[in-house]
């Protein structure tokens, strides 16, 4: 039986055991989004999507140091970035080479037997972040910072970045933004990563390829263009103006809706939460209050709510992030399920080949060029 829909709406197009969408509510390997995001850090996170289960304590310790052993770039990495026209290029795009350029100074990255993709994927998730960070302090003029093995993966990034030990509220609000976007069933990125090594292509490649999806302004996107919006806007009195405008126009409002929830996004809450404390640090609630009030209008009006990409905006805006790095740090955290999906895809795999419905003309008939109109 065939099935025809666009964007693959309401398919299903594999088998999987890494996270689960059921009544709007998210779980990884069985645990609630909820649950982990008040309890779990980051790494324990990562043991779950790739192993199927919560560490204990040796089994966490070990991946820690693993990841801290693999974090440093090869240095013709670093060349390259600073080889770039920084101020023209995107930190996606950045990325995305990176990924790539990676692949070659890997003696692995052609095996696909079991051990050395697990390798390879603590490879790629080490560093990750190092280049994230690394591209951002070159372009803005500053030595790269080599990664720091005595902190967390949340507080390392932050280092990297900021050149200065983040305090504790930081840290546990950029691991629960970590943990919350680690995985998300079969979305567009994991799908694109899946599809890619199951033609047996290599990890790096697969990784490729979801980076490129999640580049895309309605994927990974979305969160930078909300802070886009919020700062156009600017202040609270401004917003009744701005939405009738786009409702007049038809526009999109970035950060609202998704194909997959009805009721809401269980991760917004989480969020929204972080949102307010932040900015209330930071003496900035402006951009809390402007979202608040958004999110009110947009629900009344559009009967739409808050997706994730919404309040991540200004939680990372708060930690002192620039704007574009907002879908580079969604791909740190995203790459622990990018990873844990492409080895479940080599485990069991099966080329992924949909059909089209063709709606093009038929029965044509070639007409040499000498009498075409």
């Amino acid at each position: 039986m065939t099935t025809k829909t666009r964007g693959l709406e309401g398919v299903v197009a594999t088998t999987s055991s890494i996270s689960s969408i059921i009544n709007d509510v998210l779980t990884y390997r069985g645990y609630s989004i909820d649950d982990l995001a008040e309890n779990a850090s980051f790494e324990e996170v990562v043991y779950l999507l790739w192993k199927g289960k919560l560490p204990t304590v040796r089994e966490l310790s070990e991946m820690k140091e693993q990841l801290g052993a693999n974090a440093d770039l090869p240095q013709e990495i670093i060349a390259q970035m600073k080889a770039y026209s920084v101020n023209s290029v995107h930190p996606m795009a950045a990325l995305r080479t990176a990924i790539s350029t990676l692949g070659l100074y890997d003696q692995e990255a052609d095996s696909l037997c079991e051990n050395a993709n697990y390798r390879k994927a603590i490879r790629i998730q080490a560093k990750i972040p190092s280049i994230v960070a690394t591209f951002s302090r070159i372009r803005e003029g500053k030595d790269p910072l080599s990664p720091r093995k005595d902190l967390s993966f949340a507080a390392n990034f932050l280092y990297m970045l900021n050149g200065k030990e983040p305090d504790e509220i930081a840290v546990n609000a950029f691991n629960k933004a970590l943990v919350l976007h680690a995985d998300h069933e079969l979305n567009a990125s994991t799908f694109t990563g899946r599809v890619c090594v199951a033609t047996l292509s290599d990890i790096y490649s697969g990784i490729t390829a979801a980076i490129g999806a999640l580049k895309g302004p309605l994927h990974g996107g979305a969160n930078e263009r909300v802070m886009k919006m919020l700062s156009e806007i600017y202040e609270v009195e401004n917003i009744d103006l701005y939405l009738q405008k786009a409702f007049a126009n038809k526009e999109k409002i970035m950060g609202f809706g998704h194909r997959v929830y009805k009721s809401g996004d269980p991760r917004a809450k989480h969020l929204r939460e972080m949102s307010k404390r932040l900015t209330e640090i930071t003496g900035e609630s402006k951009w809390y209050d402007m979202s608040i009030k958004m999110e009110q209008i947009i629900k009344s009006e559009k009967g739409l709510v808050p997706n994730v990409d919404f309040y991540s905006a200004s939680v990372y805006h708060s930690l002192g992030i620039k704007h574009d790095l907002f879908t580079p740090i969604f791909a740190i955290s995203r790459m622990s399920g990018w990873l844990a999906h492409v080895l479940e895809q080599y485990s069991n795999n099966r080329l992924i080949r949909p059909r089209a419905d063709y709606v093009g003309m038929k029965n044509q008939t070639y007409v040499r060029i000498e009498k075409r109109q």
